[in-house]
């Protein structure tokens, strides 16, 4: 196919869309965009097409501005890391009259979002656009993401891992500025690279979905969607004695040999194989055995760790990501962008549906425990056991809560008996598994008959570009791109594992769920 017949293709797909109805708007740029671009790829038909897409922004309605600079920011971003391929020039070839749509900006039109987008993978013309963007009345948020996106990565001084979902958003202290250098010192360059331009794509997939629902349903809204609970207090966690665990003795199991565990001197001790397993601040750390009269864990002092996750090992990082990280995380998986779901909308879901057990209820992937929290005023705190990977986020948990009792284990095998738990609740967790059928099946595994689990995540969206954007989030152990579900394959999961779905709702991109143990 010549480029001519390429381009005569293209035009008339941009004439159909152009002259869209607000009712066919949406559908007609699916048939422009998937002709050049296609789940993050090019075709070979966008290289000969940039140039009318180019063409097009001056004689499209100001409506279909938006969808235009978004399909160019796509067709520049599947050239990244590489910023000299041909189609990426050709985009950046218009920069000009890019900065002079800038120009016109106030800040809070969807025009706005969909331009930040597309200029920030334009590096080489940094001071150009900042200077452009000046007078444009942008948040900090977005300001910072475009800087971000348009700055070149400096081995000496390199500034990885608190990107997302803007640099604005941390407002890390001194303190943990210096943690943050300890262990970038560690990567090799090797490593920088690949988490610089994961943190990129990470960025540009906050801009591109936020720009996509903007032009589609209009500015997003400023309404509070974090963490509606009182201020953690300052401090160090409290120390539990391995006592606190007796409620909860029936269900934990010895994750050697599941035998029993009984309460021993600053640890519990299984009455099977003799195992110890450490309670330090009241912490029952199961993911390492102590050695029978020693004290000391079984686990190879020489094992080599992933350096690159010490960025999740900060102190306070649970209270870092309920504050800033996680509203944004539910904006882009949950196209939660009109803040139509809440915090207090979650809280009802969980106090409503969490039935009125008498033994166990598990909170796994836990975190620093705000929804934990909940769970333990909806069942009362001494059903309420709180599980996670990652020992700084259970820390902050036992900060949060000095009355709950956590233990540090892998979702993978949970450390319980069959058919010993009343209930479980996996909030805004499961999309983070490595394995996440495997999870549900413990689930299963753990829960009697008529126990329930409650659980929130998240769908692909329908529509490829947003689903693009979704997926686009590379962080670490996803190198990949975040993985979602789709509706079908959690229900067969849930259906193997003997759970019935007791209710359902889906709301943007999220899914709530109520499941039953079968008897």
């Amino acid at each position: 196919m010549t480029d001519s017949t390429v381009r005569a293709g293209v035009r008339d797909l941009l004439d159909a869309f152009t002259s869209a109805p607000p009712d066919r708007r949406a559908a007609e740029f699916q048939r422009l965009t998937e002709t050049v671009w296609r789940d993050g790829t090019l075709t070979d038909r966008a290289a000969a097409a940039v140039g009318d897409l180019r063409a097009a922004l001056d004689r499209a309605p100001a409506a279909q501005q938006g969808y235009l600079l978004v399909l160019l920011g796509l067709l520049a971003e599947a050239e990244y890391p590489e910023t000299g391929g041909e189609v990426h020039t050709a985009v950046r070839a218009g920069l000009e009259r890019y900065l002079e749509l800038a120009r016109g900006l106030t800040g809070d039109e969807p025009l706005t979002f969909a331009l930040l987008y597309l200029l920030g993978h334009f590096p080489a013309d940094r001071d150009r656009i900042l200077a452009a963007v000046t007078g444009v009345r942008l948040a900090p948020d977005d300001r910072t993401r475009l800087d971000r996106c348009l700055r070149e990565l400096d081995y000496d001084d390199p500034d990885i891992g608190r990107s997302w979902p803007s640099p604005w958003d941390w407002g890390l202290t001194g303190q943990e500025r210096d943690f943050d250098r300890q262990w970038i010192a560690g990567l090799s360059r090797e490593q920088i690279t690949r988490t610089w331009h994961w943190d990129t794509r990470s960025v540009y997939a906050y801009m591109g979905a936020k720009a996509y629902w903007a032009i589609q349903h209009g500015t997003p809204t400023d309404k509070a969607v974090g963490a509606s609970q009182p201020a953690v207090a300052a401090g160090s966690p409290q120390e539990l004695p391995p006592e606190a665990y007796t409620p909860h003795l029936e269900a934990l199991c010895c994750p050697d040999c599941r035998g029993p565990l009984r309460p021993a001197e600053n640890r519990l001790a299984c009455q099977d194989c003799g195992a110890g397993y450490a309670v330090t601040r009241g912490v029952l750390d199961l993911s390492q055995r102590m050695r029978p009269g020693t004290g000391r864990s079984d686990a190879p002092e020489d094992v080599e760790k992933d350096v690159l996750q010490n960025a999740a090992a900060m102190s306070g990082i649970g209270f870092h990501y309920e504050s800033g990280m996680r509203p944004s995380f539910l904006r882009v998986m949950g196209m939660n962008w009109d803040g139509a779901v809440t915090p207090a909308d979650e809280d009802a879901y969980l106090t409503t549906r969490s039935g009125s057990p008498a033994g166990t209820v598990l909170d796994l992937a836990a975190g620093a425990g705000r929804w934990t929290s909940v769970l333990a005023e909806a069942v009362g705190p001494r059903q309420v056991l709180a599980l996670d990977l990652s020992e700084a986020m259970l820390l902050d948990l036992r900060t949060r809560l000095p009355r709950i009792p956590a233990v540090r284990a892998s979702a993978l095998e949970l450390p319980f008996a069959d058919a010993s738990l009343d209930g479980v609740n996996c909030w805004n967790a499961l999309q983070a598994m490595p394995d996440p059928g495997r999870v549900i099946d413990e689930i299963g595994r753990c829960l009697r008959p008529g126990g329930l689990l409650t659980m929130m995540t998240f769908l692909r969206a329908p529509d490829p570009v947003y689903r693009h954007f979704q997926r686009s989030h590379h962080f670490p152990g996803w190198p990949d791109g975040f993985p979602l579900f789709e509706l079908a394959e959690i229900r067969a999961w849930l259906e193997r594992a003997g759970l019935v779905v007791r209710h359902q709702a889906a709301p943007g991109t999220f899914l709530f769920v109520t499941a039953e143990r079968r008897a």
